[in-house]
Formats: C-alpha cells, structure tokens, sequence
C-alpha cells in the first residue's frame, strides 16, 4: 500500500437530506423512552459525544450501556429504512467517479474515518453504492472512540501504515484537526457547512471546494 485515503461520510461522500436527524430521533426516543426535542451540534462529532450531549440537553444521564442500546437501536433504523435514506439523500457531487478511480489505482486504499456507528456508515456508503470502494475493516467509527484524532489513530493501526503515508478527507474543522492530530495529511473540502475559509483557519492547507474536479483531486490525494 503506497497511500491510504480516510474519508468521512456524511457531508463529505453524502447528504441524508434530514433522514439522518430522523432515523437518530427515532432511536434517541426509542431508547430513553422520551422524544428528542433538541440535538446536540453534530458536525465533526461522534456519535457517543452526540448522545452524551443531546441527553444533557434533556436531563438525563448517559452511560456505556445507554450508548450501546441506542448504537443497536440507530443501526436497525439505518436498515430499516435504507430504501427511504436512497430516495431521499444522494451522493455529493462527484464522489462516485472520484472513489471508483481511486480504486482502480494500484497502491491505494480507501475506508473511512467517521463519527456514525459502523452500520449507519455501511448502510449510508452502500445506499448510494460508494461501499465497493471502501475497505470498512479497517475503517474507524463512532463506536471507536469519541475523540477524531483517536479515530484517525485506530484507523492507521488497522490498516497497518505510517501517518506519513495517509491523507484524510472532511468537511469540518473537526476532522481537519483530527488528521493534523494525528499526524495525517488533510484535504478539506468544502461541501458541508464549513467554507473553505473557516477550513483554512482551522489549519488545512488544501482546501476544495467540492469533488466534482476528479482530477485536481487526484492530485491533491496522491499529493
């Protein structure tokens, strides 16, 4: 393996289109038996921070265990309603050209770095058929850690590679920080709710501002 490229998911490779907020309300309800009113903010999080917080925001403790009910619940809501996240979400601008030439490349291997449980990450990936171009077994998630830089850091243990020989791709500052963290090479692209301004300052120094340009991202990724 020459690179390894860690993408996030959500607003970088896909936009739910609110199905995301829907499917965590209803295993946020199911699990705590009380109807979310508000969210804790997402972007660049995890899921266990997301939790954690959302129940702040309602009075209510959290635990492992709490997590690990709402992680079964949201994964079954992912697969329950796969069909409705692909009629109405979509891969961005891009993407799909983008991974499959990537994967058609000798030395390079993609998977992902992401705050969703690992299978609201398989069902959102195959939903709109990014899945063939990702290896999620050495992918990082949610369920990981709560912190980006650590799940950077499990990622390239997984994988078995150097820092040196890795690029991360997000949309947040968040994700920005956690592969500079952890001593990865970051492209921020600027596709979610970040501009590419914000993505400078929170330290990237290549920045996108979509991934419709597959070439000019090749170049970016393979450096």
């Amino acid at each position: 393996m020459s690179l390894l490229v860690l993408w996030d998911i959500d607003h970088t490779l896909v936009d739910t289109r609110g199905v995301g907020r829907e499917l965590w309300a209803e295993a946020f309800e199911e699990v705590t038996g009380r109807p979310m009113r508000e969210q804790a903010k997402i972007d660049g999080s995890t899921e266990p921070v997301i939790l954690r917080e959302t129940l702040e925001l309602h009075g209510l403790p959290h635990d492992r265990e709490l997590f690990e009910r709402f992680a079964q619940a949201l994964g079954s809501a992912h697969v329950r309603r796969a069909a409705e996240l692909r009629e109405r979400g979509h891969a961005l601008p891009g993407a799909l050209s983008l991974l499959s030439t990537l994967a058609a490349r000798d030395g390079i291997v993609q998977t992902v770095v992401t705050g969703n449980i690992r299978p609201a990450a398989q069902v959102k990936l195959a939903a709109f058929g990014l899945d063939p171009y990702v290896d999620l077994t050495i992918g990082a998630f949610g369920e990981d850690a709560d912190e980006r830089t650590q799940l950077v850091r499990a990622a390239l243990g997984r994988a078995q590679v150097n820092a040196e020989c890795a690029v991360l791709v997000g949309d947040t500052p968040a994700d920005v920080r956690g592969g500079l963290g952890a001593g990865v090479r970051v492209v921020a692209v600027a596709t979610g709710r970040t501009s590419a301004d914000e993505l400078r300052a929170a330290g990237a120094v290549e920045v996108a501002e979509d991934l419709t340009d597959t070439e000019r991202m090749l170049k970016l990724l393979t450096g």
